[in-house]
């Protein structure tokens, strides 16, 4: 097991994983953060360097103060090897899996493995999987065999006009951290409020304040450059809110080089329908997440 550190070594590997993308992009999002002063304070394991098969981003010991913790518990895994990547993640001091924690990946392909050590390691798992889309624009940039192959648009889709004068596109204030928790499909708890509280202090956020000042609609990214955790309040749904504030977010944050891209539940009809009209790539690979838990 190698432990990388410094910032030419980083750069190096982010480099690498570009030419895995799409199915490396749960890590190349995270490493591309990590080259951007680590605010997350993670780091990056692999099975070998320079020559790795497998690569494990995770939290500092230092971060995982509270076993149960599974927003902060967070791996993120890429292996060009998945069917022979059992031995690392399974050795110690790569996964702790004493704790309750979550692996997220492009891969599916790592379910088995996740399974088998799950078995032997006596950690109950729950998979969880979604689409994955990418911004036409970064898509040309990072995958650009993607739309060279499909014939796919080079640019974002326009999003629906809104009343600006009633509307207000701003950003998040940490205060609004209980009101994007209570809608997080994945949220609703006191840790999740934290690791969203988080996310608000150390990203670029983007919402819509309504005739009362206050956010009605809104949008985050996580530490691995996921666009998620997007939400409406009930009264002001179906009115086109999430695709206006999603567009001017990815066009300011493309500037900017950020990975830009999100994932959808395979049941979230309405927000497929959203990608579709902002000409968002889908990609060949799935949002993976797996919860796991001790027995």
């Amino acid at each position: 097991m190698f432990h990388l550190q410094g910032p030419q070594v980083l750069q190096m590997l982010e480099k690498s994983l570009r030419k895995s993308l799409p199915e490396s992009l749960k890590v190349y999002g995270t490493v591309f953060h990590m080259n951007q002063r680590n605010p997350f304070k993670l780091k990056a394991l692999v099975d070998k360097w320079p020559d790795f098969t497998t690569v494990v981003i995770r939290p500092q010991e230092e971060e995982m103060t509270d076993d149960f913790d599974h927003y902060t518990n967070t791996y993120q895994i890429y292996s060009k090897n998945p069917p022979n990547c059992q031995e690392f993640l399974g050795a110690s001091g790569v996964i702790n899996w004493k704790q309750h924690l979550q692996i997220q990946s492009s891969q599916s392909s790592l379910n088995e493995v996740i399974q088998n050590l799950a078995a032997v390691k006596l950690v109950k798992v729950k998979q969880q999987q979604g689409i994955m889309y990418m911004l036409p624009e970064r898509a040309s940039k990072l995958v650009p065999s993607l739309l060279e192959a499909k014939n796919l648009p080079l640019k974002s889709g326009r999003c629906k006009v809104i009343n600006q004068e009633m509307f207000k596109l701003s950003s998040l204030d940490v205060t609004h951290a209980p009101l994007v928790n209570k809608f997080w499909h994945f949220g609703g708890n006191e840790r999740s409020q934290r690791f969203i509280e988080r996310c608000i202090r150390t990203f670029p956020t983007f919402c819509l304040l309504g005739p009362e000042g206050t956010p009605v609609s809104w949008d985050l990214m996580d530490q691995t450059g996921e666009i998620r955790m997007a939400g409406t309040v009930p009264e002001y749904r179906k009115q086109g809110f999430i695709s206006h504030i999603i567009y001017y977010q990815t066009q300011a944050l493309h500037k900017l080089g950020f990975p830009l891209y999100s994932h959808t539940d395979k049941n979230n009809k309405i927000m497929q329908q959203m990608s579709y009209n902002l000409h968002y790539i889908r990609l060949p690979c799935d949002w993976n997440q797996w919860h796991c838990m001790p027995l």
